[in-house]
């Protein structure tokens, strides 16, 4: 299996087989990120979908977890903490 020097966490690790992710966002997930750091993010998505009660289906729900996934994996723009008094919007 090939490695990769994750761009998260800054080890070598184990890379995925294919991206986890479609689009140039899967590209860079796959060419940096270990699966390790991926799965920490799933949790991390999980939570923003289950606090936010966001619907995956909604174009806005996507772009606002896209945005927050590259925040947490690359470290790029800025990641949305959990704001309680935000529960159940979106609105950015």
């Amino acid at each position: 299996m090939p490695t990769i020097t994750c761009a998260r966490c800054a080890k070598s690790k184990e890379a995925f087989d294919r991206a986890p992710f479609p689009g140039a966002v899967g590209a860079r997930v796959l060419e940096g990120i270990c699966r390790e750091c991926w799965a920490d993010w799933l949790k991390q998505q999980t939570m923003l979908i289950n606090h936010y009660g966001l619907n995956v289906m909604d174009p806005q729900a996507r772009q606002f977890l896209t945005r927050n996934m590259e925040a947490f994996l690359f470290k790029a723009g800025q990641a949305d903490d959990v704001d309680i008094s935000k529960q159940g919007t979106i609105a950015y």
